[in-house]
């Protein structure tokens, strides 16, 4: 059964920085499709930005130049830097993942593209 595991959450003020990571254990399949997403609460679940193995990355609007999202593959280690952070970066931070060819030739920002979840780590930013 693969496992998700997100740390690196916490409280910081407007314009700092927080480095989330996301290990993956009990999977084999070296091609993969990973995201981060974020929900705050009352809002619906939004797709921050997502990779592949291969070396893709696509990113939120909102975020670009802000965030940076990475994939250590031989750690198996899924990194979002968020820098600049700003109040409306608070909410509770997701990452997800797929496996496989397709997963990589498929991989988007859509919740429904990944079969794996963690359980999220939260993110507060205060002004």
């Amino acid at each position: 059964q693969v496992q998700l595991q997100e740390s690196g959450g916490g409280s910081v003020q407007a314009g700092g920085s927080l480095r989330l990571s996301c290990a993956v254990s009990q999977f084999t399949d070296p091609m993969t499709c990973m995201a981060w997403f974020r929900q705050a609460p009352g809002k619906d679940r939004e797709g921050v930005a997502a990779s592949t193995s291969k070396g893709w990355t696509n990113y939120a609007e909102s975020v670009k130049g802000r965030f940076t999202i990475s994939q250590d593959n031989m750690s198996k280690t899924l990194y979002l830097e968020m820098n600049n952070l700003e109040p409306e970066d608070t909410a509770t931070y997701y990452c997800a993942a797929s496996f496989g060819g397709a997963a990589i030739m498929t991989c988007a920002r859509y919740a429904k593209r990944f079969n794996y979840w963690g359980q999220g780590t939260q993110v507060t930013v205060s002004s």
